[in-house]
């Protein structure tokens, strides 16, 4: 596991080439992973702003669309029993019951169509699930908060969710910051700027590797 601190300064890429990929032939896959509230959504937009030719991979859920989300660009919305459908044709390279009746996965399609490289945006356990399946053809980045007090404020501050959920949000994040040191990589996200170009930084050397 190599860690790139936005604190910190540029140090050299780790190794993170694609040497001794899968045999599958399928496009090189870049992982982000972090608890929620963490950051990696906003900069898994940014890496796709800045390279263009990485293709997103868009989840699926069973959960209801939030305010200004749209179905096949946000997430695949599907119905529990749908998502059931899909679980029991292999259509899911990894999934999981995040909460009661609430299913993410990732949909086999989504990684195996096309040359692009493609960016997932996922939480810990798939991101382990990827990585299980696909070896070295993909490389898993941990997006970690710069302390748990900041986690605990930007989640309180999103205002989205009642505090019910908040607090199953908190517990599971504190179980998922012990898993940090088991991706291939570890960015700090203090500073979102810094942040983004170490996993820009990363990313380019995985790709072209």
């Amino acid at each position: 596991m190599q860690q790139g601190s936005s604190a910190s300064a540029p140090s050299p890429p780790p190794d993170v080439s694609r040497t001794g990929a899968d045999d599958s032939g399928g496009p090189p896959l870049i992982v982000l992973t972090a608890p929620s509230g963490a950051g990696k959504t906003t900069i898994a937009r940014r890496v796709l702003e800045a390279m263009p030719e990485v293709r997103f991979s868009v989840s699926a859920t069973t959960r209801a669309p939030r305010p200004g989300e749209e179905n096949g660009t946000h997430y695949h919305f599907l119905s529990e029993e749908r998502f059931r459908d899909c679980i029991k044709e292999g259509g899911l390279v990894e999934y999981e019951e995040v909460y009661s009746g609430q299913f993410y996965g990732t949909l086999r399609s989504e990684l195996e169509r096309g040359d692009a490289p493609v960016l997932l945006d996922i939480d810990v356990k798939g991101a382990a699930s990827i990585k299980e399946a696909y070896g070295s053809r993909a490389l898993v980045l941990f997006v970690r908060p710069p302390s748990w007090e900041a986690l605990a404020r930007r989640l309180k501050g999103r205002g989205t969710e009642a505090d019910e959920d908040l607090d199953k949000r908190l517990r599971r994040a504190a179980m998922e910051l012990e898993h940090a040191d088991a991706c291939d990589a570890v960015v700090v996200n203090d500073d979102l700027d810094e942040a983004v170009e170490e996993t820009l930084r990363l990313t380019r050397s995985f790709v072209s590797g």
